[in-house]
């Protein structure tokens, strides 16, 4: 797979506006994210377009059910032969070796099985959210690092945090554990949604293996010359 990827989100409501996107990046392999929106609307067939222009994907759906609706699920996602796919820690260990069981049977023959992450929190998740809404009292980082370490010993490849926490992560599970970052924004652009912020440089520096990055590449004016800077950032040139 490749080396601390930049993952591009394709967070678009249909394959309408990703064609025309992904026609700008023309001769480029990129790895983009599909997520609920773009999957919910479109279903395999996105999936289908986008491998067939060489291009590695995260599924990122979040799943986060009963075990054994889990196992059942990632076992139809293992036969789309995409890159990555990922769980909510808070469903607890065994729904996350569910996960795992449910990808190895679904794993077409001669594949690899795709690569299993599990999101710690969310980075539109605060201090003050998981206290007053959650009723987590435990400090963040704290939570974070213990789902981490749950999803290590469950044999998953690593987890979704954010760059502030991978350091710590990375201390708790081992530095072969994949740490994928959202969250990243340019130095002056609007946070929007999220809380857990960074740039790409901050990434790199603090050891992400890989970054989401959505807006600041789609919704820029010229999304190539977005994505070049931002990789510039990412690769430390």
């Amino acid at each position: 797979m490749t080396t601390r990827p930049l993952i591009v989100a394709l967070d678009f409501p249909s394959s309408h506006e990703i064609k025309p996107f992904l026609e700008q990046f023309e001769g480029e392999s990129l790895f983009v994210k599909v997520g609920m929106e773009l999957f919910y609307k479109e279903g395999f067939h996105a999936i289908s377009y986008l491998k067939k222009n060489g291009h590695k994907i995260f599924l990122d759906l979040k799943l986060h059910d009963i075990p054994n609706t889990v196992k059942s699920a990632m076992r139809n996602l293992a036969s789309l032969d995409v890159d990555i796919v990922n769980v909510h820690a808070a469903g607890g260990k065994q729904m996350m070796v569910a996960a795992l069981e449910g990808l190895d049977q679904g794993t077409i023959a001669g594949k690899k099985r795709p690569k299993c992450i599990a999101v710690t929190q969310l980075t539109s998740t605060s201090e003050q959210m998981l206290k007053s809404e959650l009723l987590i009292d435990q400090p963040l980082d704290t939570v974070v690092r213990h789902y981490a370490k749950l999803a290590s010993d469950s044999g998953l490849d690593g987890v979704v945090c954010s760059t502030w926490e991978v350091e710590q992560i990375l201390a708790a599970c081992g530095s072969g554990f994949l740490t994928v970052t959202p969250g990243i924004r340019m130095l002056n652009d609007n946070k929007d949604d999220q809380v857990r912020v960074a740039t790409p440089e901050e990434a790199r520096k603090r050891g992400s293996w890989g970054i989401v990055v959505g807006r600041p590449i789609t919704k820029a004016l010229n999304p190539l010359e977005a994505y070049h800077i931002v990789c510039e950032q990412w690769e430390g040139k």
